[in-house]
Formats: structure tokens, C-alpha cells, sequence
């Protein structure tokens, strides 16, 4: 898959994830990787940048895997940001779709 694609929905993937539980960085980046082949040292940067924005808090919680796991958990202001690029996203894709379709109707 195109490497620009990705990395304008990566940050909306990781945002949708956040707003249903807390995720460590590996377990958003299994769940990600499920659905779309990304590599893991595309997410940390993305979570770094957005705990700095104030989108989300971190946490350690003990693991019984080895050491403690950093959780990440959506702020109201990462949930306002969140709907805001859902709203963003569906105009864009609706607008990708409706011109994806008038092509192949002209084929």
C-alpha cells in the first residue's frame, strides 16, 4: 500500500483505538498492523507527537510479561480532535469515492 496513505490515517487509526480503551504502544500497533501493513517505528514518533499535543496521558501498569507497559489514554481534548478528523475523513472519502466512481462510470 502507498506509504503516503498511510501516514494520513495512521493518525486516525491510533485516535479511533484510544477512544474505546487504553492501548500500550505494541498492542496499537498489532491491532493496526491486522488491518494495514504499517512497520512498528511508525507509531511511537505519532504517539510521542501527540501526548505532547495534549491528546493523550500515558501510564505504566505492571505487566506479567516482563517490564511495566506504557498505556496511552485519550484526553477530552484528543476525543474533540478525534471527532473533529472523523468528520474531516468522511468528507474526504466521500469525496475520493464520488470521483472514483464517476471515473469508472466513464470507462
Amino acid at each position: 500500500m502507498n506509504v503516503q496513505f498511510k501516514k494520513g490515517v495512521l493518525n486516525l487509526c491510533v485516535l479511533v483505538l484510544l477512544d474505546k480503551q487504553d492501548r500500550y504502544g505494541y498492542e496499537l500497533v498489532q491491532k493496526i498492523s491486522d488491518q494495514i501493513s504499517i512497520s512498528e517505528g511508525s507509531v511511537y514518533p505519532l504517539l510521542r507527537r501527540l501526548t505532547k499535543e495534549g491528546y493523550f496521558t500515558t501510564y505504566l501498569q505492571e505487566s506479567t510479561e516482563g517490564p511495566p507497559r506504557k498505556y496511552y489514554k485519550l484526553t477530552d481534548t484528543g476525543r474533540h480532535y478525534l471527532h473533529v478528523q472523523l468528520s474531516e475523513w468522511h468528507t474526504f472519502s466521500e469525496g475520493v469515492n464520488t470521483l472514483i466512481e464517476e471515473g469508472v462510470r466513464n470507462d
